[in-house]
């Protein structure tokens, strides 16, 4: 959904209010069995939801799993893994919501049947460490397009919103001062939000370097066309239907098309799923730029271990790229508007070491000198270090294990 923004999902919500009540009805007429338990996440097959779905299908064979697909491409690529599914918005997804004791998403309610979920237990695994406000600790979560009655309008989402969050039963975190931020976000008590780890870090974590980085190059292959030795990878964040104000302009890209040869480097731009920025024109302005779009690579987490250096702006990749340990650029040419308008956990300043720069030509400059300044490497790579020291409590591979215990341990208390 390019360009989508809070604005227009909250309309759509004040719209379907019917709808939920609807679906609240008929969960109360449909029975659950906590023996059936549906799956799905707003980035597709994949995230934490993914990795919670095959570690229950093999801990237990006996449970009725199927996972709600968006669309075709989802349905086809649960086929290609033998995963059970059908589609979210159909009539048999509802059914499928309606009947699961236990259902698991990483973004939404709408990652399911939005309006069958109600009773169930709930388990929001959420889509990383946050940096900006989110949920109800955001302004923008409760952005109108109704200015006149905007006010009255953000005061009946909030309460929405509120009452919606209270469904959830059990929220990992990847720490407890991730924990903090994700009860604040979503108005949840202290014993919902625990910090067993993140299912979707599992991939970053388990068996050695080596395997993890043959694994994730051999990923990325599948969704680019020509891969050099080495790979940087530009994952800009959501800025809510705006556009992108870190796209290359034409200017710089004879500059970074010489870096790249250079460095006998790839440079794979990662749009966001629901960004708008123009970066076709600069793919096709070498064949050193790969554009890595949502459709071709829905989950982005498992390709991470391939990549040599990361380059983003208020991202939460940032926070997943540091289990790896490799180095992280910071671009924000909108850092202050930006800052003052989603509002951050921690200053930006403290986030990106104080080398957050504003244009393309500054980070060629920064990259020049990683190469060439091995004690300013270094700290660039201590920074990645604490990064992950101070948002990630478990790096052994075993989140999801824990995280499925936990569920269990709850369904049977």
């Amino acid at each position: 959904m390019p360009g989508f923004s809070f604005a227009k999902g909250n309309a759509q919500k004040l719209a379907t209010i019917p709808l939920y009540a609807l679906g609240a009805a008929a969960s109360l007429v449909v029975r659950r069995s906590n023996r059936r338990w549906a799956f799905g996440s707003g980035a597709g097959l994949g995230e934490g939801s993914l990795a919670l779905f095959l570690h229950a299908a093999a801990a237990d064979p006996s449970l009725t799993l199927v996972w709600l697909c968006r669309n075709d491409v989802d349905l086809a690529a649960a086929s290609a893994l033998g995963i059970p599914a059908v589609r979210r918005d159909s009539f048999r997804g509802l059914l499928a919501t309606l009947r699961s004791g236990v259902v698991v998403v990483t973004h939404g309610f709408g990652d399911v049947n939005r309006y069958g979920s109600r009773g169930s237990f709930l388990v929001q695994l959420w889509h990383g460490v946050p940096l900006k406000l989110v949920q109800l600790d955001s302004p923008a979560t409760l952005a109108v397009s109704v200015p006149v009655v905007g006010r009255q309008v953000r005061a009946l989402l909030r309460r929405f919103y509120r009452r919606a969050y209270r469904a959830i039963s059990f929220m990992p975190a990847s720490s407890e001062l991730v924990a903090d931020r994700l009860r604040s976000a979503f108005n949840l008590p202290a014993d919902r939000v625990v910090a067993t780890g993140d299912p979707r870090d599992d991939v970053l974590c388990s068996d050695s370097a080596s395997d993890r980085a043959g694994r994730a190059r051999d990923l990325l292959r599948e969704g680019v066309d020509s891969l050099a030795p080495r790979v940087l990878l530009y994952a800009p964040t959501w800025r809510d239907g705006e556009r992108d104000p870190a796209v290359p302009v034409a200017e710089d890209w004879p500059e970074i098309d010489a870096w790249l040869r250079a460095a006998d480097a790839t440079l794979v731009l990662r749009p966001h799923p629901l960004g708008l920025g123009g970066y076709a024109a600069f793919a096709r302005s070498s064949d050193r730029v790969q554009l890595l779009t949502a459709d071709r690579r829905p989950d982005i987490t498992p390709i991470l271990p391939a990549v040599d250096l990361l380059i983003t702006d208020y991202s939460s990749i940032a926070f997943d790229y540091s289990l790896t340990g490799g180095p992280i650029l910071f671009l924000a040419p909108d850092e202050d508007a930006y800052v003052l308008s989603r509002g951050l956990y921690e200053p930006y300043r403290e986030f990106s070491d104080g080398r957050a720069v504003r244009n393309w030509r500054t980070i060629l400059a920064q990259l020049v000198r990683y190469d060439a300044d091995p004690v300013w490497a270094s700290t660039v790579r201590e920074h990645s270090v604490a990064l992950r020291d101070r948002h990630f409590a478990h790096r052994d591979g075993r989140n999801t294990e824990r995280v499925y215990a936990e569920i269990l341990r709850r369904l049977n208390a």
